[in-house]
């Protein structure tokens, strides 16, 4: 069964009377190159365990578990589980769970198979990631600290984009800051909105994220460079002295002293600085914060 075929697709939703819903973002592919390349471009193997977020129809699962040791399927959607059940009930190494992955324990599904000794390679995540949610997927993940060694997911073009960034572009913000600090980030390839069914109004792009062993950068607080980061980008326009002042918590004189002690024009704005000037920056702040903090006992 060729799982990328409009008419096999066609066929599923009119066996399974499924409709598509809007608000969770359901366009499958309908090219057998793209999850090859994903497959690829996550570098599985075959004693990897695979973590698929947003299976849909089961393209990409099937094509996942012909080669690893074992996949976990997280899909949101109880209506595509019946089908998910047919089009891969020819493999033994997949188990579908039908959760949110926003409120799913990727660390503990993990350590569960660990236990189980179903694989003894590396963990990958994959997923063809909704529009609508793929910020808060992506952060939770690295936030979570989940033990995997790659993230490769297919995201909107624009988004893609923005993580990618880097200082100087009218796309770099806060999203690039914060992936690009806990990972590497490659471009696996391009996927034009029409080998989709339904057909999205935006192209796509995979991305492969390769979370950081150790730490980028030196800090002396972590949330306190995450804050810096969103004060300063929240209002990208106004230079660093107003926006960071702006932010609450620091004076003008306070912020120009921190800045000019880091060697930072007050004058710039977030978009030109770097992760390792951010990083220089919110160290400045989380000691001046502990110097308050003495001065006051």
């Amino acid at each position: 069964m060729d799982l990328t075929s409009p008419s096999t697709i066609k066929e599923l939703r009119d066996r399974h009377n499924f409709r598509l819903s809007g608000s969770l973002g359901q366009n499958f592919i309908a090219d057998r190159n793209v999850p090859e390349r994903i497959i690829e471009g996550a570098d599985i193997g075959e004693e990897d365990l695979v973590i698929e977020i947003g299976p849909g129809i089961g393209a990409l699962t099937a094509a996942a578990a012909e080669i690893a040791a074992r996949v976990i399927a997280i899909e949101i959607d109880e209506r595509l589980i019946p089908v998910l059940r047919e089009t891969l009930c020819s493999f033994d190494n997949v188990e579908v769970v039908n959760r949110d992955v926003l409120k799913t324990d990727i660390g503990e599904i993990i350590s569960g198979e660990r236990e189980k000794k179903s694989f003894s390679g590396a963990v990958r995540i994959i997923g063809n990631l909704p529009y609508y949610i793929t910020t808060p997927i992506i952060m939770k993940l690295l936030e979570d600290d989940i033990d995997a060694d790659s993230i490769t997911v297919m995201t909107q073009k624009e988004v893609a984009d923005r993580i990618r960034s880097g200082p100087g572009s009218k796309t770099y913000g806060a999203i690039s800051v914060a992936v690009q600090y806990y990972c590497d980030v490659e471009k696996v390839l391009s996927v034009p909105k029409e080998v989709f069914v339904p057909r999205p109004k935006v192209d796509s792009t995979v991305l492969t994220l390769r979370p950081v062993r150790g730490k980028r950068l030196q800090l002396a607080d972590e949330k306190t460079f995450f804050s810096c980061v969103r004060a300063a980008f929240a209002q990208r326009r106004k230079t660093l002295l107003n926006s960071l002042s702006a932010a609450g918590g620091m004076g003008k004189d306070e912020v120009r002293r921190i800045l000019e002690k880091t060697g930072i024009d007050p004058g710039r704005r977030a978009e030109t600085l770097s992760i390792e000037e951010f990083g220089l920056l919110a160290n400045e702040v989380a000691d001046g914060k502990a110097e308050t903090k003495n001065e006051r006992k």
